[in-house]
């Protein structure tokens, strides 16, 4: 297969480059190097091997998006402004990143001959706040009282802050292009993905975020008490997830599927923070501040239609999980910064 992956330097973009590679797949990357990281990644990847094309480019800009489509079997939409504290601040660049750039994507693929399938990269931040979903506090975190499961796809859309509008609006434009133009077309609705290759900062990325904290011995600040929980997911599992959805394409294309650990694979604030402190051996200093516009206290994506569909569970453990991610921050110290001690 020929494959595009737009935001392809990226976290989720490097270590999916990695895994198409692997299968001698030729791999097409379109990335602007925008963000932190994607340089370093970019230089990682082209080490690794295999056919592999780069165009420096933006799905801001059509004609990019063309160029980098022609001839491809498939898309991987990654390329995204991914923080919602950052849709606050800059609303028109979300909105022309993760919308207008979606509806290049798209446009692309309907004028190709044969359309590429997409697979789109979206948010449980569709869901918005829930705030029609009880929650109680259990054993100092909240969950859910009546979804034992998770949240499942049926649940209604609440667009939320200008990220949640913008990827929700590609979301359903993604969707209604398999309706309406036949263009093959998947949608995930992700939760916390977290591993090795991600640049997590205070607005986004929280797992990596913590961890590199703590190696470089840095305080944080958690928003709201701390007892909020999520859902998180390794990225090998997400990327055993993407390959296994392209093959049922089928069965799969005009949905949307959760995809995250599910209710197995949960973990809280502040039971994250104990985890880097006892199980880890690092100290990590931290303060409370404001719950964040839109913040949802649970989040879990109940992830059987998944596994219905074509077959996918999880297959990390959030420990064995967080102590890989820790061991390549540890031994990536350069890439962010200097720490307050010596190795």
């Amino acid at each position: 297969m020929k494959i595009l992956i737009t935001g392809g330097a990226g976290f989720i973009g490097s270590n999916l480059a990695r895994r198409c590679l692997e299968t001698g797949a030729e791999v097409v990357i379109l990335d602007n190097l925008s963000r932190k990281g994607t340089e370093a990644n970019l230089d990682w990847i082209k080490s690794l091997g295999g056919r592999l094309v780069f165009h420096h480019g933006d799905v801001r800009n059509m004609e990019s998006v063309r160029a980098a489509m022609k001839g491809v079997d498939a898309v991987f939409h990654l390329a995204a402004q991914v923080a919602v504290t950052t849709s606050v601040l800059k609303p028109r660049h979300d909105f022309e990143v993760n919308l207008e750039g979606s509806f290049n994507v798209l446009e692309s693929a309907r004028h190709a001959d044969p359309p590429p399938l997409i697979l789109f990269t979206s948010t449980n931040k569709v869901y918005g706040k829930m705030d029609g979903i009880p929650v109680v506090e259990r054993n100092g975190r909240w969950e859910y009282r009546d979804l034992p499961t998770g949240n499942p796809e049926t649940t209604p859309l609440d667009f939320y802050s200008p990220y949640g509008c913008s990827k929700g609006s590609a979301d359903q434009y993604i969707l209604d292009y398999a309706r309406i133009y036949c263009v093959p077309s998947i949608v995930f609705r992700m939760s916390c993905i977290y591993g090795p290759r991600q640049m997590g900062c205070e607005d986004q990325g929280w797992v990596a975020y913590f961890l590199i904290q703590a190696v470089l011995r840095k305080p944080i600040t958690l928003y709201g008490d701390g007892k909020q929980i999520r859902d998180v997911l390794y990225v090998d599992d997400l990327i055993d997830a993407m390959m296994l959805a392209v093959e049922k394409k089928e069965v799969t294309s005009g949905h949307a599927y959760n995809i995250g650990g599910g209710p197995e694979r949960t973990v809280s604030l502040l039971e994250f923070i104990e985890f880097i402190q006892s199980d880890l051996n690092l100290q990590l200093p931290y303060s409370f501040d404001e719950w964040r516009p839109g913040d949802q206290k649970v989040y879990v994506s109940d992830i059987r239609k998944a596994d219905r569909d074509f077959g996918w569970k999880p297959r990390y453990s959030p420990g064995q999980g967080f102590k890989l991610l820790h061991d390549w921050i540890d031994a990536n110290r350069n890439l962010f910064g200097q720490s307050e001690i010596t190795r």
